[in-house]
């Protein structure tokens, strides 16, 4: 019954449940994936290692947030000021 994390990502569809985030508001999981999409980039490219396993977090906040709010975060990540910590 394990799936592997290929799998998972094939058979992706929308975003599981989160237990951190049992509310319907789910801005703060959105901006959660989205920073932890970053922090496994960064962290498996620092090893350099593969950095497919970090395309579950992307696929995930592209199904949770807003497109402009995506737009807006990856032109301050570019530009440095971006205001989580990646």
């Amino acid at each position: 019954m394990s799936e592997t994390t290929d799998e998972k990502i094939k058979n992706y569809r929308t975003a599981p449940f989160d237990a951190r985030f049992p509310n319907t508001n789910q801005t703060r999981n959105c901006f959660q994936n989205y920073l932890d999409f970053h922090r496994c980039n960064k962290a498996l490219a620092a090893k350099d290692q593969d950095t497919a396993p970090c395309e579950w977090y992307q696929r995930v906040y592209k199904s949770l947030c807003p497109i402009g709010w995506v737009e807006k975060w990856d032109e301050q990540v570019e530009a440095g000021n971006f205001p989580g910590k990646i």
